[in-house]
């Protein structure tokens, strides 16, 4: 469903309507609990009657009843049109309290101890040269007052949003034209005082602000009883269902989970003609919405899915829309797949659009699932709504590209989401700023991971200022190392910004308590399946080396499968993935007698409305025949009805059935996927059956001997060598032992060797014998 800003809202759950005033908001929520999330469009002016006048005229602070957070619209009409879109809304208001409120920056006066209100709120650095970008205070505290509390937020600067690399982009006379950096004054922080709260706010114009103190409208609350851990199978039996992606590994010395680790998500928005135009022609206010959006979203994928979404580029049509702006999403979106392909150069994992059109479509935003990391397939499109309901409905398409699921409400007692005004992200009911993913959305990212997904994610992008700034969680010019405020360094190991005396690292997952660095060789990131690529301490680095696979091609699954962009392509693993861990695919003779009949029982796609059919060479690449079907699929939705066949053949009865299963955005899973095997040295792509060969995939090093890195290691997608542990060099042909890997994970410096005590004492012995004659031959006794 969509999202205030262009959904329905919930209704406040009492057990009978009353006033505002009355029991509902009484009982249900605490005082404190009145805070809610504030957009506070305050404008820029510095004279506070100008100030209180914009606020009298412009700003509309709504507190729900039932917590599910409030709305503070200069865009009157969006919102008042929101609202007649669903007769509910009617009701829902009747329990809308009100409240202007003025918030204030708290800053120091000399020879004064507390902090004090002050009037303006502008958070940018004072004396800066005119031509110079604004550069916006590192930390920052505001104090808001409502329903007769105050409330005091401390802020730092969110140094992970934007990438060093990062550029905008706007157009004249049909050209790019480029610039470096941008304003940067999107902060995070919590509320003084209320443990385990969350904020996330910019102050490029005025105050946006989003917060998970209650009614939690993002929830980042990490404690207590909600907290995040991985579950057994027997205490979640959802996860029971995904022990079949699960391969055995051997012990490693030392490891961290995919889940676990770090992520990055480098997103890349597009704003569309209307969106300029929406936002008064302005290409900075038009930006500056765009990452408002984006801050919040990090906030919520920090906490909840231990991913950053980092900005690498904004890029705005001030000329014109660049794709034909449509109301149906899914011709949209292939358009804009079709523009990134051709025209957008920077570098990103994902690439979404910013439209202000209204679609004709029960979801305020549609994107390809599981296409992060792929250029065709990374892109989403998401309609305008309010701040805060567009942060929802991006953190929702970036979650399809991410392997998520939307939850029909069938599955909601399934999957345990506990939050009840603001529901769960990836609800399809009609949920209002939702706070956090439920434990189904969490186990299918982690089934994404699992599986070979988002290996793209792994390598972390640098900062976005070149100045040095201690504290910010970057390792920059001038510095040996630098914690940050996310507490990842040992004790003792940096202070200030410098390695200690004896340190070698001071955080990683290749550097231990002791602060030293893993010797070459140790695991650091444990490959997730066959066509992954386990990567190791390069002894010289606390950190741990990208994240790479295979190539594309390699045998896996006992020869049975292909590994393609990081998974093990087999049709039963695709039965399995579709229909549960009982199905797997059918026999080969069900291929090769239905796929030639171009029949809706078999075939390789359609040509408008007759079904095609498949040559005997590509019969394998057709639809996808599997046995076991269970009446609704794991993914997707079947278009029309399953379509059962069995066959009497060799004495038995094999089951030949299939079924058109179709995502949001159109795939149809009821075909072998790209990259499955269909016969010696051939695999699938695009329904049909093709030597690896003629893949043009790029080639690694081949040893003198003839063979590929050597026969020492394993090519990788970026058709580079990765040898073997006693193996080095490009082609990993230099003989390179490893000399020690007995070291325990959280060892400290080695004590001496017998050998070492033995030549320590020779040449104690030594140098004891050249002091004496060197002293004799001075003048010394």
């Amino acid at each position: 469903m969509k999202p205030p800003g262009s959904i329905s809202l919930r209704q406040p759950r009492c057990g009978r309507r009353l006033p505002a005033a009355a029991a509902c908001r009484l009982t249900l929520l605490p005082l404190l609990g009145r805070l809610v999330s504030l957009l506070l469009l305050l404008h820029g002016s510095s004279c506070p009657r100008a100030r209180a006048a914009a606020a009298a005229a412009d700003l509309h602070w709504n507190e729900t009843a039932g917590g599910t957070g409030g709305v503070l619209a200069d865009e009157e009409n969006t919102f008042q049109q929101n609202k007649s879109s669903n007769s509910k809304n009617n009701t829902y208001s009747n329990a809308i309290q009100k409240e202007i409120t003025l918030p204030s920056r708290l800053i120091y006066y000399i020879n004064r101890d507390p902090e004090t209100p002050y009037h303006v709120l502008d958070t940018r650095a004072r004396h800066q040269q005119k031509h110079d970008k604004a550069v916006h205070l590192a930390q920052a505290s505001f104090q808001i007052e409502a329903f007769g509390s105050k409330f005091i937020l401390d802020l730092t600067l969110n140094n992970d949003l934007l990438s060093s690399n990062y550029v905008e982009i706007h157009y004249e006379d049909g050209k790019p034209k480029f610039s470096k950096g941008g304003e940067h004054c999107y902060y995070h922080g919590n509320i003084r005082g209320i443990k385990d709260s969350k904020v996330a706010l910019s102050t490029c114009n005025g105050l946006q602000l989003l917060t998970n103190y209650y009614p939690l409208i993002v929830s980042l609350n990490m404690g207590g009883t909600e907290t995040l851990q991985t579950e057994s199978s027997s205490e979640w039996p959802y996860l029971s269902e995904l022990q079949w992606l699960r391969r055995k590994r051997r012990k490693r010395a030392v490891s961290r989970g995919v889940f676990e680790e770090i992520k990055y998500l480098e997103l890349m928005i597009v704003n569309d003609h209307k969106m300029f135009k929406k936002h008064r022609s302005s290409n900075a206010y038009t930006n500056n919405f765009a990452k408002s959006v984006v801050n919040l979203v990090d906030a919520i994928y920090k906490e909840q899915l231990n991913t950053r979404v980092v900005l690498v580029a904004v890029e705005t049509w001030t000329d014109r829309d660049h794709i034909h702006i449509h109301p149906d999403p899914l011709k949209m979106l292939h358009d804009f797949s079709k523009y990134r392909q051709h025209y957008i150069k920077q570098h990103a994992d994902a690439v979404h659009l910013l439209s202000n059109v209204t679609f004709h479509y029960k979801r305020s935003s549609l994107s390809y699932f599981g296409g992060v990391c792929s250029v065709t397939r990374g892109v989403g499109v998401n309609e305008y709504g309010l701040p805060l309901a567009m942060a929802q409905e991006l953190a929702q398409s970036l979650a399809q590209n991410l392997g998520i699921q939307w939850e029909p409400a069938a599955r909601k007692p399934k999957c345990d989401c506990t939050e009840s005004w603001g529901g769960c992200i990836m609800e399809e009911t009609g949920v209002y700023h939702s706070r956090k993913f439920s434990k189904c959305s969490i186990a299918e990212y982690k089934e994404f991971l699992l599986r070979g997904g988002g290996a793209c994610l792994f390598n972390r992008p640098t900062k976005l200022f070149e100045t040095t700034e201690c504290g910010n969680g970057y390792v920059e010019a001038g510095e040996e190392c630098d914690c940050g405020f996310r507490m990842e360094c040992y004790a003792d190991c940096c202070k200030k910004c410098s390695l200690s005396n004896g340190a070698h690292c001071s955080d990683g997952p290749c550097c231990n308590t002791s602060c030293l660095f893993f010797p070459r060789g140790y695991d650091c990131r444990y490959a997730v399946n066959e066509c992954d690529i386990a990567e190791f301490c390069t002894g010289d680095s606390g950190q741990c080396p990208p994240n790479l696979h295979k190539q594309d091609g390699y045998a896996c699954d006992s020869n049975q499968g292909r590994c393609y962009n990081g998974e093990c392509k087999t049709r039963d693993n695709q039965c399995k993935y579709i229909w549960g861990s009982k199905s797997s695919g059918s026999d080969k003779f069900c291929y090769e007698k239905l796929n030639t009949e171009g029949t809706k029982k078999g075939n390789c796609g359609k040509d408008g409305d007759r079904w095609i059919q498949c040559s005997k060479h590509d019969v394998f690449c057709g639809f996808l025949l599997c046995t076991n079907l269970t009446r609704v699929p794991r993914v997707g939705q079947v278009q029309g009805e399953i379509i059962p066949n069995s066959f009497y053949h060799q004495g038995r009865i094999v089951d030949c059935s299939g079924a058109h299963v179709l995502l949001d955005d159109d795939t149809d899973l009821g075909y072998v996927e790209d990259g499955a095997p269909c016969g010696p040295q051939m695999m699938c792509l695009d329904k049909k059956c093709l030597p690896i060969q003629s893949l043009n995939i790029s080639s690694c090093p081949i040893g003198s001997n003839g063979k590929v890195c050597s026969g020492h290691g394993i090519c990788s997608n970026e058709a580079t060598c990765i040898c073997n542990f006693s193996w080095a060099g490009t082609d990993c042909s230099i003989d390179d032992p490893i000399r020690d890997t007995g070291s325990k994970k959280d060892e400290g410096p080695k004590g001496p060797s017998a050998t070492n005590l033995i030549i320590g004492s020779i040449a104690g012995a030594i140098l004891v014998a050249a002091i004496v004659l060197g002293g004799t031959g001075w003048g010394f006794k």
